[in-house]
């Protein structure tokens, strides 16, 4: 991905609350077309306070970002649109899956007809079109998070942020939404930014790792993983693998980190 443009670019970001807590201390980061990014590092690191960030829900204290070489405001036309996937699948739980996952559309404004068919092509792209009529409370975790992914999609985001989407989930689960996620990005060519505590999970994923440090949140290294896609689940068995597992570990550790090796959730 290095040479690729980046189309979000952070510099000296810092974030201080109102509660005189310092979130974020002069991070740098490059975001580039096509990658998939993600952010590894210890509880209270900022990971999550970054991605907020990134998606324009809240502004720096000091620094600035710039997307696709403008201000925030210049985000949502073609080719700039931003999508984002919470921790949790924040259903409305009195809704269809179909009348969640048009949700976005319906405050955009967007025609009933449009909007039906693009949330037909977003719950395909999840496999949840037999499940379009029902209730969150009829499907499993991991169906709600497709749900929710599903919404991410429907609007064709050019971005997708993700913060700890499959944390929750078993392992079993987890490792398929993964392999899903994959072809998703292979298919769609977005670029996305993960957030995780997964040794394992950043390694299959990801094109490129950042490993932030805490107390304040810092970026302190990063790195491409150069193993080629697509990756099948027997990636985790290799020797590549268990190097970049390795690798990432170590300078988690010496971040104070709390990421897990064995991609057990936390």
């Amino acid at each position: 991905m290095v040479g690729r443009p980046a189309i979000v670019e952070a510099r000296g970001v810092c974030k201080t609350y109102d509660t005189g807590t310092r979130a974020l201390a002069q991070v740098d980061l490059d975001i580039r077309h096509g990658e998939f990014l993600t952010l590894v590092g210890p509880s209270g690191c900022g990971k999550s306070t970054l991605l907020s960030l990134i998606a324009g829900l809240s502004r720096p204290t000091a620094g600035r970002v710039r997307w696709w070489g403008a201000d925030f405001a210049h985000t949502g036309g073609m080719g700039r649109k931003i999508g984002f996937v919470f921790q949790s699948p924040t259903l409305m739980p009195w809704a269809r899956v179909t009348t969640n996952v048009r949700l976005p559309l319906d405050l955009a404004g967007a025609s009933r007809r449009d909007a039906d068919a693009a949330v037909a092509k977003a719950l395909t792209r999840v496999h949840l079109t037999p499940f379009g009529d029902h209730l969150p409370r009829q499907l499993s975790g991991g169906m709600q998070m497709r749900a929710s992914i599903a919404r991410a999609l429907v609007t064709e985001p050019d971005l997708l942020l993700m913060d700890e989407p499959f944390g929750a989930l078993d392992e079993f689960t987890r490792q398929r939404l993964d392999t899903e996620l994959l072809d998703l990005w292979s298919a769609q060519r977005m670029t996305i930014v993960f957030v995780t505590h997964s040794i394992h999970e950043a390694v299959f994923l990801s094109s490129r790792v950042a490993v932030m440090g805490a107390h304040p949140g810092r970026m302190l290294d990063s790195w491409a993983i150069d193993s080629p896609y697509p990756r099948e689940p027997s990636f985790r068995l290799t020797r590549a693998f268990a190097e970049h597992a390795e690798r990432l570990s170590a300078c988690v550790a010496d971040a104070g980190g709390d990421a897990l090796p064995d991609g057990d959730a936390q």
